[in-house]
């Protein structure tokens, strides 16, 4: 009987961690597109978590390996949400709805939830090679996703056009961002749509 219950409160304590280490990782994975990789703090992260500065070694080893497990988050919801949109879609249209949805005014306001991309822009250059592994596999992905939407998907154009697309989407949201005039914010997203919708194949 003693054996159960020391096997019960050991499963609740492991149960515990797993949930807090989740909790600080989704913290921090939307601290990090809302403030950036540098502007992303430990001690902000555990207080926005609701726990104490000290508890935090006990998930993780460094602040990089939890940056890394942040990406690695960004990127599985990004992705997920991506999945979402274009298995929701008419057929044939599952493209126009996600590029549609990429580039509105609703992504342009949600950085802290939207694709870590455009959120973190050139600064994931400068992290450790873990992150930008992450990052990595994470265009890769994506560029992958977009090229099964091609009616000559497997074909080299099909590749190279996803790799185009990816590259307009993200700039135009990084630029949208980034300017102060809503028109020009606005021209800059409404062009990129326009100009990859055209384009498809």
């Amino acid at each position: 009987m003693m054996h159960i219950m020391r096997n019960s409160k050991s499963t609740a304590r492991a149960l515990a961690k797993e949930e807090t280490h989740d909790r600080i990782v989704s913290v921090a994975s939307r601290a990090i597109r809302r403030s950036g990789y540098d502007g992303t703090g430990v001690a902000d992260i555990m207080k926005e978590a609701g726990l104490t500065h000290g508890a935090f070694y006990a998930h993780f080893d460094s602040r990089e390996a939890m940056l890394a497990e942040a990406a690695g988050r960004a990127c599985a919801e990004s992705a997920a949400a991506a999945a979402r949109m274009t298995a929701d879609a008419a057929p044939g249209q599952a493209l126009a709805s996600f590029l549609a949805a990429y580039l509105s005014k609703e992504h342009l306001a949600q950085v802290e939830n939207g694709c870590p991309l455009a959120a973190l822009g050139a600064e994931t250059a400068r992290q450790a090679p873990e992150v930008r592994r992450i990052a990595t596999r994470h265009i890769k992905e994506t560029i992958d996703q977009i090229a099964r939407q091609s009616p000559d998907w497997g074909r080299p154009a099909a590749h190279e056009r996803a790799m185009v697309t990816m590259a307009t989407m993200v700039g135009a949201l990084l630029l949208a961002r980034a300017v102060d005039e809503p028109a020009l914010s606005d021209g800059l997203r409404d062009a990129a749509l326009a100009h990859l919708i055209a384009n498809a194949g």
